[in-house]
Formats: structure tokens, C-alpha cells, sequence
């Protein structure tokens, strides 16, 4: 039994009223031609580790949620700072699971500062939401000048392969970019009520079940041509275009795994170095 999923708790008050919470505040510099944490705070469920790195100059870091999962009244907050000239890749432990809610939404907060010449790729692994899941994020990134950014988000409703549909719910993703104080990318979707329904309209996901959104600063016209010349290996629909000296890629496929396949592609055309290993288990 999943202590962090309601519906096995149905009826019962005390663990209803169970929330967790989690914050993370991590501080990376560059020392002497490599990447050093300088602060590692955690708190509540959110845990975060630091594997050996194939690359001796950059630091991978691994966010852990020991709670098992998320669920209505939840709250977590992430704030990551990297000094100049220090390279960061941040992933997940695994897809994190956003369960059905009584209520009230599962509220994620990430903030994340880039400083100039450093690098940060933002690379969790996919969130699941399930049938009545209600979660509110937001994302909001600075980035001095000559800072480089490498964002993706990935959202599945429902796992295909157990016949699971989010028949309802609410999504609420608001995404906040500046650059040099300048907000350059600003972007919120918002799903409500029959979601189940509104994937199946050709505007939203046509009927799709899994969605993605990867930001690339600095993009520029190379940045599209790459993912396009790719294009017949995607398993599902991909969207990319370039402006403003940014890159967006949009990505829409049938199941988590259909899209994971595309994400990977995307993102090894924009990413210097291999993706984190727990992208390829």
C-alpha cells in the first residue's frame, strides 16, 4: 500500500490530513576549474544527492522526494543558485507522482538564479499526474548575461500501460524567464475540470496524454535545424522555433513512453554532454 496515495486512505481522517512538505536550497560555484556546492540545505521529504559526474568541470545533482509521491495540500520548494562559471545538471531520482486530491492543490515552487559563463541544465524526469490531482507550479529562472539554460518539463495524464485516464483534475504551470532583469519568456497553461476531454481537442494535445516543454538560452536558428533534422525519428508530434536569442521546443506524444523517446532526441541535439544516467535506466 502507497502511504502517499489517498485512494488507499479512503475514510480515513488521520492519514487525509497527513501533508508534507520539502524545500531544497542548493549553491554551486566554480573552484579552480570545477564545480563545488557551497550551500546544501534540505528540509521535510526533499532530499538531494551528488553522483560522480562524467565531466570533472560540472556537478550532477539528484532531487529525492522520500515522501513517495505528492497529493493535495502538499508543498515543496526548490531554490538553486550557480555561480559563475560553474556547470550544473539537475535531474530527479524518478518520475515524480502527483496522486488524487481532497481538496486542496499540491503546491511546487522552483526558482532557480544562473550568474554569467555558468551553465544550468534543468532536467527532471516526467510528472504523472492521476485522475483528480490538482497541482499548481511555478517556475521562475534569472540568468545574468552570458548565462546558458537547458529546461525541460515533461507531463503524463495517467499511465498508459495501466489503462489509467485523469478523466479530471487541475494543472496550473506558470514558467517565468528574465534574462539580465528582462522577463524574455513568460508562459502558463492552465487545464481545469474534464481534462480528459480537452486533450482530446487539436488545440491542446489531440488526443495525446503526454506533453513537454524544453527551453534552450542561448537558441538560435542551428538550435531548430538540429531538432528538425530528426524529425523522422519522433515517435509523437514536435513543435520548435527560435526568437529573442531562445529556443523552445513543444512536444506532444500518445504515452510516457512515446515522448520520453522524443525528449531524449531533442535534448541530445541540445545538450553538449550525455544526459544523466537515470534518463537512460
Amino acid at each position: 500500500m502507497d502511504a502517499r496515495n489517498p485512494d488507499t486512505l479512503a475514510g480515513d481522517g488521520t492519514f487525509a490530513s497527513n501533508r508534507a512538505t520539502g524545500d531544497i536550497a542548493l549553491a554551486v560555484t566554480a573552484v579552480c576549474g570545477a564545480s563545488r556546492r557551497t550551500r546544501v540545505h534540505e528540509a521535510g521529504s526533499l532530499r538531494v544527492r551528488f553522483p560522480n559526474s562524467h565531466d570533472a568541470g560540472a556537478l550532477d545533482a539528484v532531487i529525492v522526494n522520500t515522501a513517495g509521491g505528492m497529493t493535495g495540500g502538499d508543498r515543496f520548494a526548490i531554490g538553486i543558485d550557480v555561480g559563475a562559471g560553474a556547470r550544473l545538471t539537475v535531474t530527479t531520482a524518478a518520475a515524480e507522482k502527483v496522486y488524487r486530491s481532497l481538496g486542496p492543490d499540491t503546491e511546487i515552487s522552483v526558482r532557480m538564479g544562473v550568474e554569467g559563463g555558468a551553465a544550468l541544465a534543468w532536467l527532471p524526469q516526467e510528472t504523472i499526474l492521476f485522475d483528480q490531482a490538482r497541482l499548481h507550479r511555478t517556475i521562475d529562472i534569472d540568468l545574468a548575461a552570458g548565462a546558458s539554460l537547458l529546461a525541460a518539463e515533461a507531463i503524463v495524464f495517467g499511465r498508459a500501460a495501466m489503462g489509467e485516464i485523469v478523466d479530471r483534475g487541475h494543472l496550473f504551470d506558470c514558467w517565468r524567464v528574465r534574462a539580465g532583469g528582462e522577463l524574455i519568456f513568460a508562459e502558463t497553461i492552465r487545464l481545469d475540470g474534464a481534462i480528459a476531454r480537452r486533450l482530446e481537442e487539436a488545440a491542446i494535445a489531440k488526443g495525446g496524454a503526454a506533453v513537454a516543454s524544453i527551453l534552450k538560452i542561448p537558441g538560435d536558428d542551428d538550435s531548430v535545424a538540429a531538432v528538425r533534422a530528426m524529425a523522422q525519428s519522433f515517435a509523437g508530434e514536435v513543435g520548435i522555433s527560435a526568437w529573442n536569442g531562445l529556443a523552445a521546443a513543444r512536444l506532444v506524444a500518445r504515452d510516457s513512453a512515446a515522448l520520453r523517446h522524443d525528449l531524449i532526441c531533442v535534448l541530445t541535439a541540445w545538450n553538449s554532454g550525455p544526459l544523466p544516467r537515470l534518463w537512460l535506466n
